[in-house]
């Protein structure tokens, strides 16, 4: 009987850390993650690039990347005829959680989806600009 359940908390353990790092966007994610600097330098440099909010109104009126649209990811769904299928799009939310499902959702739909890891969060953490 001790050992079934040494298996048991082996499997629920390996289960666990497999939906963590999927949830995390680092296993199954098929689009690329980047930190904050290397996404400001991609908005600067690459003008076949659209900034996608995915946070909800209230959120994104207390600062947002500039040029940024805003379609929070519970709606995403039904707005993805509001973006361009020939343009990389750079994702991103408050902490990185909801923008990683987005780019999910993107990626799924014909689109090139970017992740900002850590989102508007570690932006800021960087000191880099918001309107």
């Amino acid at each position: 009987m001790k050992k079934i359940k040494d298996i048991l908390f082996w499997l629920l353990f390996v289960v666990a850390a497999l939906f963590f790092a999927y949830q995390k966007g680092y296993i199954l994610a098929p689009f690329p993650s980047i930190l904050p600097k290397e996404a400001y330098n991609l908005i600067q440099n690459d003008k076949n690039l659209t900034i996608l909010d995915v946070r909800e109104n209230s959120e994104y009126k207390s600062g947002h990347i500039k040029g940024a649209l805003l379609i929070p990811v519970g709606s995403l769904s039904v707005n993805l005829s509001k973006l361009p299928k020939d343009k990389k799009i750079l994702v991103y939310c408050r902490s990185g959680h909801r923008s990683l499902n987005a780019s999910r959702v993107l990626e799924k739909n014909g689109f090139h989806p970017i992740n900002l890891k850590g989102g508007i969060e570690e932006w800021r953490r960087e000191k880099l600009p918001v309107e």
